[in-house]
This record gives structure tokens, sequence and C-alpha cells, in this order.
């Protein structure tokens, strides 16, 4: 898929910036690997051992606006760099900016067993998983450079779990063990924006497992893999934009091993949601 077809601007953003926004955005739920109808994904070790994994997607979401599979993913041994010594996307390197090339093994041994077993990380499948009809909120709180932060250390919802943990006690439950929370549950969430060329606009993931940020249908958050708290940055400014032009963010995320789960999003877009997409499997445990 090469870039998204143009959308409808959005409304003219009031000139006061809003304290918050709030998204929402949809879960699945699943059984880890070890139980009966588990999915092989979840608590699952790479062949190389945990640790960021790229290449598992393809560049570019596909037709249905689902990431596409393309490999069991490269553990990468040091991050691609821009010239502030950020990490990037391998996607958006380019030396001609200053940018540090990284590093990645020249095997495929990720943690995700086929395409087959990928396809219902974000797709309902009967017997597999669950997804929650509740939406599942973030609120961006906004901070006085101007940027939004949702931050699962921050907000009072997490706080008190500890962690991003977004469906606790519903759908399959909680599975037991140390600690007792639901670990492995996709998120995914769908916002759009206004490209400003002189906003300096920035994104910026933090957190654990698998996260895979698509603007316009293009790559630019890669964190795929098991592994703890990792970052990436995205400078809006080198995607080829047009100004003053709505774009998509695409945003999906997967939690698939104990013992942490950790979200933190800063950004200076003005996101705003359109309609999420309906959960078509939504029992709900009392």
């Amino acid at each position: 898929m090469t870039a998204a077809e143009p959308i409808e601007p959005l409304a003219t953003l009031e000139e006061d910036p809003p304290p918050y926004i709030e998204l929402t955005g949809l879960v699945r739920d699943f059984k880890e690997r070890t139980v009966a109808g588990g999915h092989p994904d979840f608590e699952r070790k790479p062949a190389n051992g945990f640790g960021l994994y790229c290449g598992n997607v393809s560049p570019y979401l596909g037709e249905d606006g689902k990431p596409v599979f393309t490999g069991t993913g490269k553990k990468v041994t040091s991050q691609w760099k821009d010239s502030a010594g950020r990490p990037i996307c391998y996607t958006l390197y380019n030396p001609a900016l200053g940018d540090v090339a990284g590093a990645w093994g020249v095997a495929d041994k990720g943690g995700i067993t086929s395409a087959d077993s990928f396809r219902s990380w974000f797709r309902d499948e009967l017997g597999t998983n669950l997804s929650i009809s509740k939406t599942v909120t973030l609120r961006f709180v906004r901070q006085q450079d101007g940027s939004y932060v949702f931050d699962d250390k921050e907000d009072a919802t997490y706080q008190s779990l500890g962690g991003f943990f977004p469906i606790e006690h519903q759908l399959f439950g909680n599975p037991g063990g140390s600690p007792n929370r639901n670990f492995h549950f996709t998120f995914e969430l769908h916002t759009q924006f206004t490209y400003k060329a002189d906003g300096a606009q920035v994104f910026q993931f933090i957190g654990d497992d698998d996260v895979w940020v698509f603007i316009d249908g293009r790559l630019v958050i890669d964190l795929g893999g098991v592994h703890g708290a990792t970052s990436q940055y995205v400078d809006l400014n080198r995607l080829g934009l047009v100004d003053g032009q709505t774009y998509n963010l695409d945003f999906f995320f997967a939690e698939r091993h104990r013992t942490q789960s950790n979200f933190r999003v800063v950004t200076n877009l003005r996101l705003q949601a359109p309609p999420t997409p309906p959960a078509t499997m939504s029992p709900v445990f009392d």
C-alpha cells in the first residue's frame, strides 16, 4: 500500500488548545500459549532472546488498514538515531540529515510464529481472542511546553494498577501468576491530525512490548518484539507531508509478556478521533 488518499480536512482548531485530549481505542484479549486455547505468540521467547526486533511488518499499512506481516523480525543491536541522538525508525534513516545507522542481525528469528498467528492480533477471530465494546480512553494531558502526554505512571486509572492494564478482570480475565494482571492483549488506536509545516510537530512512544505507528499509511515507529520499555521518536517534517493537510495516525500495540506493561506517548499533535471500529465479540466478566 502506498501513501493514503487525501482525506477531508478536520474542523478548524480552536485558538486556545484544550487542557487535554481524549482518544479511544479497541482492545483484544488473548490467552497465553501454555494454556488451553492459548495463542502461540503470547509468552513466547524469541529464538535469539528477548529484545527489540524490527522488520516484522511492512513499511506500509495493508489495504484493510492493518499491519502486514513480513517476517518474525531481526534483533536490533543498536537503534538508528537522528542527528540529535534520538532513536528513530529504520524506515526514516537518512544519512543526508546527519542520521546515525543502527544495526540488526541477519537472521529472521523474532518472537512471532507465522503470518497466520499474527493475523489475529488486530482482527477478531472466534476462539482465539475477545474484543471489548467498552472503549479504552487515553487521556492526553497538556504540558507547559504545549505538548500532550499520556503516561500510565501518571494517569490515575493506571497508577493503581502498576502499569497499562486496560482490561483487568474482563474478557478472558486475569490468568493468575505474579503479578496477577491481564497481560496478554493488543490495542489499536486510530486518530487524525492536521500537519503544520512550521509547527515542529513530533510524536514519541516509550514502552513495551510491540508497537507500530503509521502516519499516512507509512511505518514511522517500529518497536517490535518482547522487550523492556524502549523509545522511538518521529519528527513529522521528515515525512514529506503537505502543510494544512489532514492525515491519519494509526497505532498498534501488543502486550505479550509478564512482568511489566509500560505505555507513554509524548506529542504536540492536536490529535482528533475518527469513528472507532466496532468490537464484534465483547462478553465482559463480572
